[in-house]
């Protein structure tokens, strides 16, 4: 069952939940930048949970149905239209052969996830179908997708997906405004000061315009100070810099202590810059869902909070799977 793309959005790429395995080689995990949508979209129409759907950042790809089939889009309100027809987001929907999905104008958030029942069924590599630009791996030829591309669709079990089921609006996930990401301190928090510390935590942040799969940068906070040393051998000159060192999902590193960087799914493993401390993995979704010149404060939090989140982030993924079963 291909489905034809008549028009293809902004930076519409396929991603399934990633492949991890490889970051010790350079190559990120990649996959959905909100893997909670993905997971909830997928669910609605079927599918498991990892199955390879389309991303798309603020505008919408349009998409020709050669045969009948479920699909459902969560995360960012997008809302979809068939035929022309305005349709709810986190919802199944029931699509026709010979009709098109389109989308209305953005509403909120960044990023949403278009799941077709039976799932993209490209060729995995290095098993994902994910697709990485910048190593050119998977999607189609490792690129997002493009007008007059053909997307394979694989065989739908269903599972008992029904049009017209949707998520609970109590399950569904945002930012909110300011949004708020937790952070724990990391290994080179002694490199500034206390009441740089203090700063960075009591600063509002601003999205700034380089955000995409790679990292987020922010604007607005005070700027650093650093605690003074001796260059350390294989170091930078500037005190943001540190001999190179691996880099974990979420790290948050501040050239020049001026504006902190998230590295998110696309990231680089590894390199020369200090990190503050890491968002924690139950925030990473939000992340993904902020737009340039959002608000955003910082939350201090310690080893033991961050995993009573991602146990709170595993209850809520079950939650939706039971209000969907």
């Amino acid at each position: 069952m291909p489905i034809n793309v008549l028009s293809a959005g902004i930076a519409t790429t396929i991603q399934d939940l990633g492949r991890p395995g490889y970051y010790h080689l350079g190559i990120p995990m990649g996959g959905a930048m909100d893997r909670l949508a993905l997971r909830a979209a997928n669910l609605l129409v079927g599918n498991d949970e990892g199955a390879a759907g389309l991303e798309s950042v603020f505008v919408g790809p349009e998409l020709e149905f050669t045969e009948d089939a479920l699909v459902a889009v969560c995360g960012a309100e997008l809302p979809p239209r068939i035929d022309g027809e305005t349709c709810p987001t986190w919802t199944a929907l029931k699509v026709k052969a010979g009709q098109v999905l389109s989308f209305d104008f953005l509403q909120s958030g960044s990023r949403a996830y278009i799941a077709i029942s039976g799932g993209i069924d490209t060729p995995p590599m290095l098993g994902s179908r994910s697709t990485y630009a910048i190593g050119a791996l998977g999607g189609i030829d490792g690129r997002a997708v493009q007008p007059g591309d053909t997307l394979p669709v694989g065989p739908s079990s269903h599972n008992a997906a029904m049009p017209g089921r949707s998520v609970p609006e109590a399950l569904r996930r945002g930012p909110g405004n300011p949004a708020e990401l937790r952070v724990l301190p990391g290994l080179y928090w002694h490199r500034i000061t206390e009441q740089a510390q203090d700063n960075f935590f009591a600063d509002e942040w601003k999205v700034a315009n380089e955000a995409d799969r790679m990292g987020y940068r922010f604007q607005g906070g005070r700027k650093l100070e650093f605690v003074e040393r001796r260059q350390p051998f294989g170091a930078g000159a500037d005190p943001s810099n540190i001999t190179d060192a691996c880099y974990p999902y979420g790290s948050v590193q501040v050239p020049s202590g001026t504006e902190p960087i998230i590295l998110h799914r696309d990231a680089v493993s590894g390199g020369g810059y200090f990190m503050i401390g890491t968002v924690i993995s139950a925030d990473m979704d939000l992340i993904g869902q902020m737009q340039p010149h959002t608000a955003t404060r910082f939350i201090k939090v310690d080893m033991k909070t961050a995993l009573e989140a991602r146990q709170q982030r595993t209850r809520l993924i079950e939650q939706i799977r039971q209000s969907l079963a």
